[in-house]
């Protein structure tokens, strides 16, 4: 079978393919970072017991549904960008810098857990955000803006059940 002469479309956003790339890069670790907290929020929601099973059950379901909408917004920015999004277990463990949880913590430790996760989560997208800034990357820096905002908010109520 002869070989495609086709090359690939040239991405022409505005800013060279160093910063482009760059950009997915930490996308791509961001990506990482939010899936895991994804999974390990939703694992908690599962585990949870004591005497507040209910609410923490129920602010980890909201919680881990934001979380699965954020997967989907991040990744699709990465394919905008032009590169590939990262989607195997494999992957995220290698970009992400939340850790996965070892047992079943109490329920006030899960709770401590996911507040600290929230804030690695904007340390990571704020590590972005000048990547994005130097590209006039103004979609990019808008989706970098609205996580940070949720994970502060988020860290903030997780932390406020700890008294």
């Amino acid at each position: 079978m002869p070989k495609s002469t086709k090359k690939s479309a040239t991405i022409d956003l505005g800013m060279d393919d160093k910063q482009r790339r760059a950009i997915a890069a930490g996308l791509s670790r961001l990506l990482a970072d939010t899936y895991t907290l994804y999974l390990k929020t939703h694992n908690f929601h599962w585990n949870v017991t004591g005497p507040q099973f209910n609410s923490l059950h129920l602010m980890f379901e909201g919680q881990y549904t934001e979380l699965a909408l954020a997967v989907d917004l991040i990744a699709e920015r990465i394919r905008a960008l032009g590169e590939p999004a990262p989607g195997s277990y494999s992957a995220y463990a290698a970009l992400a810098t939340i850790k996965e949880a070892d047992g079943t913590p109490a329920a006030e430790e899960m709770v401590r857990i996911l507040a600290a996760d929230q804030l690695a989560v904007v340390r990571t997208a704020r590590s972005v955000f000048p990547l994005a800034d130097a590209a006039h990357d103004e979609p990019t820096a808008d989706l970098l803006t609205q996580r940070m905002q949720i994970h502060e908010k988020t860290a903030w109520m997780l932390r406020a059940n700890l008294g």
